[in-house]
């Protein structure tokens, strides 16, 4: 099956996700920075042994070593509270974020 990277991946949507491609038995990176996702959203896929986590910020350089098969790029801060409280963070997770995730695609 596919490795797949899941930015956002402590998130509602994000951990959902992770779930469902582990379920499909896909092998799973998920990775997130926890500013507004919750590391108890991925319980379920911490008990599988083709998911591991990466805390990491997508905002920065990403590296994951060895090929992936797909990004899915879900990191955002996840809430109208967090776009008031964190308005250069939330831009810069959707430009910049955007921006690394392209270049690891590359």
């Amino acid at each position: 099956m596919s490795r797949i990277l899941v930015t956002g991946a402590a998130g509602f949507l994000g951990s959902h996700l992770c779930d469902r491609l582990l379920a499909d038995g896909h092998t799973v990176i998920g990775m997130d920075n926890r500013v507004s996702g919750k590391t108890e959203n991925l319980d379920d896929a911490f008990e599988q042994t083709e998911f591991s986590f990466y805390e990491h910020d997508v905002t920065e350089f990403i590296h994951i070593s060895g090929d992936l098969d797909a990004i899915l790029h879900l990191a955002s801060l996840a809430s109208p509270v967090y776009y008031r409280d964190y308005p250069i963070k939330t831009l810069k997770v959707g430009a910049l974020g955007t921006h690394k995730t392209l270049g690891l695609a590359r």
